[in-house]
């Protein structure tokens, strides 16, 4: 009788090594699978660069090294090189796998069982608001799989099983969510598992790796938007860092996640080895630092107000009006790393005193950019801007990791350049770090933003069918107006974010942005009964003609 197969240290750097070829092979397929009608789907993209980081993180291993020692290096290289969602996703899946397999040489068929239940609840956990007919869809199925396997079966049908499940539950997201269905694709991320998987089975039988099984792009898809916060559901937003006690880790931190779970939404809890960074949207935030001062120490604690964006905690700072320069931060001021979309927001950013690290759509700063950015400042405390969405999840990464180095990290939540531009107007680093993010955060809230950009495919938004070719306004996240001259359409996005009122415009120009732009708003500007200060500035992003902010 053959000798049952065993995943070992062989077999964890085969593994690896054929998921990044297959994603590398697939990335651009994956990044295809993009439901907005501007090409900023950057999944393949993202997954392939934290894979990239979690082989060098092995490489660098000895020859000798064992299977703990290869599963923790890998979590350890693609946490510090994820990018976005999906990359911070993946390094937590990796770390699910580094837990299960810590003091196992050679793995069985109980030992993988027990490496996806973890990973698929360390994935779960990696994001703020868990959807089914994602990523996560596909690991939860992989996991159930995994543990329904009958009992004798060997490694070999195991991991077959698992893929198996994977496919079809990546086949199922296309029905899961509507903006998927519209368009007729898969789940990019959930695409990327696949791959994956895919590439263990490979790795445990010699198999070839098969096609990555995606639909190609319908020709209507629906523009996802970005969702505002405060739009319904809890009233605060509640965020802090978690020192543990090691002995009681565990236990300490799962308690912790059922409490806050049954206080409110948005749970997210990542970290280990002591350090925990956690975020929750409660109605009582009271009742959430309770729990987590029964888990442990809290720090960095911040409770924002979801609706007005105010933050409970510090004095509301006044109103900015313009960019000011910065001091170069002493090691005892607060000092400030901010993501830039473009270079002329790079420069800005700089001779602002910030550190800027380059990123945005398709081109993400990792946790190690960003990590390496906040170190580079000398100081102790810092507040990191991430400007984009997608990168929210990734500065939280670097906060924690951040913290291993002694240097404390507070991450404001910008989600757009515009909120970073004004929340560093009013940074003042002789302040104590959480009051210093609190006015920082509270003006970065107070900031509504739009956009002007050109259409790449069909699809549908809320202002209608939007064909290549078609200017199209963004306000908040959300395809508000298509026309087909990028000053009307500025124009038209500049009033709705007025609507509110406002006394302080900024212009990022774009690389794209048509000669006079600048000066067709101002004059704009210069119609209304009420005094509105203009701030243009040479942003020189791609795809984005123009960004506005309005104070």
């Amino acid at each position: 009788m053959a000798p049952a197969v065993l995943f070992d240290a062989v077999l964890a750097r085969r593994w690896l090594s054929l998921a990044l070829a297959g994603i590398e092979r697939d990335r651009e397929a994956i990044d295809s699978l993009n439901v907005y009608p501007v090409p900023d789907g950057d999944t393949g993209t993202n997954l392939h660069l934290t894979l990239v980081r979690a082989a060098q993180e092995v490489g660098g291993l000895p020859d000798d090294a064992g299977l703990e020692q290869i599963a923790t290096a890998a979590a350890t290289g693609a946490l510090l090189g994820a990018r976005g969602n999906s990359g911070i996703i993946t390094s937590q899946l990796l770390r699910g796998w580094a837990e299960a397999l810590a003091g196992v040489d050679a793995a069985g068929p109980e030992h993988l069982v027990e490496a996806l239940r973890r990973a698929d609840e360390q994935a779960w956990l990696a994001v703020e608001t868990p959807v089914e007919g994602t990523i996560l869809s596909v690991t939860r199925e992989a996991a159930l799989a995994a543990s329904a396997a009958p009992d004798g079966a060997d490694l070999t049908a195991l991991v077959r099983a698992v893929a198996v499940a994977a496919r079809e539950a990546l086949q199922r997201t296309t029905s899961q969510l509507d903006v998927l269905a519209e368009a007729g694709v898969v789940d990019a991320g959930g695409a990327g598992m696949v791959v994956v998987l895919d590439a263990l089975v490979a790795a445990v039988t010699g198999e070839r790796q098969p096609a990555l099984p995606v639909s190609g792009p319908g020709p209507v898809p629906v523009a996802q938007s970005c969702p505002s916060p405060g739009d319904g559901g809890p009233e605060h937003e509640v965020m802090f860092l978690l020192a543990v006690p090691a002995a009681e880790e565990q236990t300490r931190v799962a308690a912790l996640r059922a409490a806050l779970a049954s206080l409110g939404d948005s749970l997210v809890v990542v970290g280990g080895s002591g350090l925990w960074h956690v975020h929750v949207h409660v109605d009582d935030h009271a009742a959430a630092l309770a729990a987590a001062a029964a888990a442990g120490t809290p720090r960095e604690v911040r409770v924002t107000h979801l609706a007005s964006g105010e933050v409970v905690q510090g004095r509301p700072p006044a109103a900015p009006r313009v960019l000011v320069h910065l001091q170069e931060s002493a090691a005892d001021e607060v000092a400030v790393v901010a993501c830039a979309a473009g270079p002329g927001l790079h420069d800005l950013f700089t001779l602002a005193g910030a550190v800027a690290v380059d990123g945005g759509p398709r081109t993400r700063a990792s946790t190690e950019e960003l990590l390496a950015a906040v170190l580079a400042t000398g100081s102790r405390s810092v507040v990191l801007l991430p400007n984009d969405t997608d990168t929210v999840a990734v500065a939280r990464a670097a906060a924690v990791a951040a913290a291993a180095e002694g240097v404390r990290v507070e991450v404001v939540p910008t989600r757009a350049q515009v909120q970073g531009l004004a929340a560093l107007a009013v940074h003042d680093g002789s302040l104590d770090l959480a009051e210093c993010a609190a006015r920082m955060s509270s003006a970065a809230g107070s900031t509504r933003h739009g956009a002007v950009t050109t259409a790449a495919r069909e699809a549908l938004t809320q202002a209608g069918r939007c064909r290549p070719g078609d200017v199209l306004g963004v306000v908040g996240g959300t395809f508000e107006v298509i026309g087909s001259d990028v000053g009307e359409v500025a124009i038209l996005v500049l009033e709705k974010l007025l609507a509110e009122g406002g006394e302080l415009v900024t212009v990022v120009l774009g690389q794209d942005a048509p000669d006079g732009l600048g000066d067709l708003l101002e004059g704009r500007l210069g119609g209304r009964v009420e005094p509105i200060e203009l701030l243009v500035v040479d942003g020189g992003q791609p795809r984005y003609a123009v960004l506005l902010g309005v104070e």
